[in-house]
């Protein structure tokens, strides 16, 4: 993409009525002015607000809320010229339950008060092989996403990274988290319904190349602090590489 291109949506951007932006100094260790009023004052009702963490461009959120009308959808994504697409179509398509926040990650607790989010799905993040402390299934985020998920709130993780999901796994093993499912191959398994068969560019993308796509559903809440699993890195950084370099598209 050009940055005649990108400078063109970013300009863009600022039209849609659909596309927050928050400035670092507004989130930066203090609450956003919209936090909890996301519902009523934002979308104008009470409905679930289910978000998707690293949406790119977005096309999970939007699927998401084009299935269900009668909740609403938060995209999040710091690029701004992948947020674009999706609120380009949000906007064009008139869907009043979809909206974007251009921002940061890790300033979420800024963004949003307890309770406020009923349902989170992280998919295809990056696994951070070598910076727990950035993954987003890692305690330090899932103690972040505790402050405003509902009590029996639900993470959804869909990934090509067998490491990454499987140390999730452990997470939630460890601390006797509530594992409402866990498969490792949903469309090998026949597990791909009507939403976990939405793809993303990179999905579909990896797809081509001969990965497996796991997906596993948790509820991060049990009252007590978390605590790195107890799991054997060094074996499944080693099962990512092998799986990896053994796909249809490494073999030539």
């Amino acid at each position: 993409m050009s940055s005649k291109d990108k400078l063109r949506k970013f300009r863009e951007n600022e039209t849609f009525a659909c596309l927050f932006q928050p400035k670092t100094e507004g989130v930066l260790g203090k609450p956003y002015s919209l936090r909890g009023k996301w519902g009523k004052e934002i979308f104008g009702n009470d409905n679930p607000i289910t978000l998707e963490l690293g949406c790119g461009k977005g096309e999970y959120t939007i699927a998401l809320a084009q299935k269900f009308p009668d909740r609403n959808f938060i995209g999040i994504d710091i690029k701004g010229a992948r947020l674009w697409k999706g609120a380009k179509f949000a906007t064009e398509n008139k869907m009043g339950n979809v909206l974007f926040i251009r921002t940061r990650i890790e300033f979420i607790t800024s963004l949003f008060a307890e309770g406020e989010i009923s349902e989170i799905w992280i998919t295809f993040p990056d696994p951070q092989l070598k910076r727990p402390r950035k993954r987003l299934t890692g305690t330090m985020f899932l103690e972040r996403y505790r402050q405003f998920l509902a009590p029996d709130g639900i993470i959804n993780l869909k990934t090509d990274s067998k490491y990454l999901h499987n140390y999730t796994l452990a997470l939630a093993r460890q601390n006797g988290l509530d594992i409402l499912e866990a498969n490792n191959d949903i469309y090998g398994s026949g597990r791909a319904d009507e939403i976990l068969s939405i793809k993303t560019f990179y999905e579909a993308h990896y797809i081509k190349r001969g990965l497996e796509i796991t997906y596993l559903a948790f509820r991060p809440e049990n009252g007590k602090p978390l605590i790195e699993p107890e799991w054997d890195e060094e074996y499944w950084e080693i099962e990512e590489a092998k799986g990896r370099e053994n796909t249809p598209a490494n073999k030539g």
